[in-house]
């Protein structure tokens, strides 16, 4: 047995799919990327695998779901209520539920791959709406859509902040001292 890193081992990408950028990847265990009104599901979940210091590209999804961290990651979540982006920390474990349409990108703060657990309502990676970035909401804001509108702006906001926010940076020394700790706890249990 050994732990799946698709971000660094070919062999690992077998079954696996792009998942929103380049080199992220995701794998349904439920569900399938066609899932759609046209194709129901009802849902869809899968394992997703972020690079080592690395981020997605800010979106927005056409459907809510929900995010469990298995790492050191953090997330930039865009209120439109208050039109202001909330930057949370995850360590693993915490899981996010995430509304449809709300502006958000998630962050991989550490040195190893970062594994998510993903569980959508009713649309796969393939649908037009799965993860609508900037350039996409601008080039349907053009066409008169006001909901795209207000996502161009959100999402543009979300780009800046998420690169210069240092919360989203690196795994804090305490975080580095839980990781260590949480690898010893592993091998007092017999983990290894």
């Amino acid at each position: 047995m050994r732990r799946l890193d698709p971000t660094r081992r070919a062999e690992d990408c077998v079954d696996m799919l792009r998942f929103i950028d380049n080199g992220q990847y995701t794998r349904y265990l439920i569900g399938s990327a066609a899932t759609s009104d046209h194709n129901p599901a009802n849902a869809t979940f899968k394992l997703g695998f972020v690079r080592p210091h690395s981020a997605f590209t800010p979106h927005a999804h056409g459907a809510e779901h929900f995010v469990l961290s298995m790492g050191y990651a953090s997330c930039g979540l865009y209120d439109h209520e208050r039109a202001t982006v909330a930057h949370v920390r995850l360590i693993p474990g915490s899981m996010l539920y995430i509304p449809a349409l709300m502006p958000h990108s998630f962050n991989n703060r550490a040195d190893s791959p970062l594994p998510l657990v993903i569980a959508n309502t009713g649309m796969g990676i393939d649908h037009d709406d799965y993860a609508i970035t900037a350039a996409m909401a601008e080039e349907r804001a053009r066409g008169g859509d006001e909901t795209a509108a207000r996502l161009v702006t959100a999402l543009r906001q979300l780009e800046a902040e998420m690169a210069v926010d240092r919360l989203h940076s690196d795994v804090s020394w305490r975080e580095r001292m839980a990781m260590l700790l949480r690898r010893l706890a592993g091998i007092l249990e017999g983990g290894g």
